[in-house]
């Protein structure tokens, strides 16, 4: 609700006004910032900024001041306003600040009762000729599996332009049992099914220190997989739904979308559809961004039979978003675009082979709408394409191919996939060891994949190479951990190749303890195991979402 300046300063003199840059002292009980500040959705002369106020009664207003500047003390205003929170949003507040300068970095705030928030840092996007960006994405943040020393991790990092978060930014879960090993306890105690409890998970999450940290480092841009709302959601269901024991599948969802709206630094769609989440960004002429819902824009329901999984008409993105898509990957080539990246959920390329596939959840379980993509890639001609995912709790690359089985000189692009912040692959170092190395045997279109470690992909992006760096943490039950980076891949401009790259190392990553050190040298250069290892062992160890 907007506010005058007049209103917001006899407001805010009532309860006591500070400067303008200034910050006031924290008073806890009364601190009304809690849950940090956030920006997002960067555009070349627009980014959302966010944060929420906790009121002193639930059913009051608040007005609150929001400032954005170009330094960090917030004396170089380039743009301020006011505005009142309430309960219908959950006192969280968002401002679309536009009228800014492609590019270029800003800094921001909010005031309300007397009081100022942190101060967060955010970027708008370049636009003409680009030299380099570099980018960071995870995805997969369980809250109860861990500390989030990913999120820390990127936090330090003074050298992204933006950080990409694939989704499962929270877990639906009650997770009590993680909560016993981890000491950290998911509010509310119990599964979250109406929209008192998603707000109540979103809260939870915010609270952490090492999020806010992320937060308020660096702009986001987010996408929702299934645990927002249910584990293995589409429109229509989710398996972790039942309406007997959780109540009307519809109201769920729209429980859940009314919180990850009010929660998260994302610029809303327009139009009435408010659960077609997918979008596109352009950084000048290097990169071509294009963020995808793989969930509930038009995801078919799971199939339950090979035969059903094999219908030509299914679709995993529905065909509102297939044709918005080919729309953007043509746009990108014929303008020249170096890069055209996909950000999004589940992984691309076969597990398994296309007659025997591993998850229904991926895209193994969608062949023809992968086909139909491929298709797209192939007919107009894109190049330097690639797809960055989620979703599996462990890192892969690969080449992606129609049938890597038998067409393995042909590729059409890359995969690339985050290991998770938390949530957990496989446990038992030698037992990931062994299913890793056992894959790499199996699948021909598999250059990398390590199962036990969390962490994040660096993406370093210049017009002669896409590089990936895979940095990982060597534990989440404690916030003392160290980093470090397990792989490095390099594509150069113009080729499908995986190359061995070295990675840029940044000056927080010193010191890494010796046998960390020992099991990552392991990892990069283990042999493949015999092909002696049965595919059956193989599959049972790979982690499902």
């Amino acid at each position: 609700m907007p506010l005058s300046r007049r209103e917001f300063l006899i407001d805010s003199l009532a309860s006591g006004v500070f400067l303008r840059g200034r910050a006031s002292p924290r008073h806890e009980q009364t601190y009304p910032f809690h849950h940090g500040v956030a920006s997002g959705d960067p555009l070349q002369d627009r980014v959302i900024i966010w944060s929420r106020i906790t009121p002193a009664a639930t059913d009051e207003y608040v007005s609150y001041r929001w400032v954005m500047s170009r330094d960090p003390g917030l004396t170089d205003i380039v743009a301020e306003g006011y505005g009142l929170a309430g309960p219908e949003s959950d006192y969280t507040v968002k401002q679309d600040v536009t009228g800014l300068q492609a590019g270029k970095r800003y800094f921001y705030a909010f005031e309300a009762l007397g009081q100022w928030s942190d101060t967060g840092r955010t970027r708008t996007l370049p636009e003409g000729d680009v030299s380099q960006l570099r980018l960071a994405y995870t995805s997969c943040s369980n809250y109860a599996q861990g500390y989030f020393n990913v999120y820390r991790e990127i936090a330090h990092r003074d050298d992204l332009d933006l950080v990409l978060h694939l989704g499962d930014y929270i877990y639906e879960y009650a997770s009590l049992e993680a909560s016993l090993t981890t000491g950290r306890v998911h509010c509310p105690a119990g599964e979250t099914v109406t929209l008192d409890d998603y707000r109540a998970r979103h809260a939870c999450y915010k609270a952490d220190n090492d999020l806010q940290a992320v937060h308020r480092q660096h702009p986001f841009v987010v996408i929702w997989d299934d645990h927002e709302v249910a584990n293995n959601a589409w429109r229509g269901g989710a398996a972790n739904h039942s309406d007997l024991t959780q109540g009307d599948w519809s109201s769920r969802l729209a429980a859940a979308v009314q919180a990850y709206y009010e929660w998260m630094p994302v610029r809303e769609p327009e139009g009435l559809d408010r659960y077609s989440l997918y979008r596109g960004y352009r950084f000048g002429n290097l990169l071509d961004l294009s963020v995808l819902d793989t969930r509930l824009a038009g995801r078919d329901a799971p199939a339950e039979t090979l035969e059903e999984r094999n219908q030509e008409d299914r679709t995993l993105l529905g065909y509102e978003q297939e044709s918005w898509l080919e729309s953007r990957l043509l746009s990108a080539q014929q303008e020249g675009v170096r890069w055209k990246l996909l950000g999004q959920q589940v992984m691309m390329g076969q597990l398994g082979t296309n007659d025997q596939p591993f998850n229904y959840d991926q895209w193994d379980g969608y062949p023809a709408a992968r086909q139909r993509l491929f298709e797209v890639v192939r007919r107009h001609g894109i190049d330097n394409w690639a797809v960055l995912t989620g979703d599996i709790h462990s890192s892969w690359a690969m080449t992606l191919h129609d049938d890597p089985f038998a067409d393995l000189e042909q590729p059409l692009g890359v995969e690339f996939v985050t290991a998770a912040v938390t949530s957990p692959g496989i446990p038992v170092k030698a037992t990931a060891q062994l299913a890793g190395s056992s894959l790499q045997a199996l699948l021909p279109h598999l250059n990398f994949v390590d199962f036990y470690y969390r962490g994040f992909v660096i993406l370093d992006i210049t017009h002669e190479h896409l590089q990936a760096e895979w940095w990982v943490v060597n534990r989440v039950d404690s916030p003392r951990y160290q980093c470090d980076c397990l792989k490095a891949l390099k594509v150069p401009s113009g080729s499908v190749k995986l190359l061995p790259s070295t990675p840029v190392v940044p000056e927080v990553n010193e010191g890494v303890r010796t046998q960390f050190s020992e099991d990552l040298a392991y990892l990069r250069h283990w042999a493949p195991a015999s092909r002696g290892v049965s595919d059956t062992m193989v599959a049972a160890s790979v982690p499902v979402n």
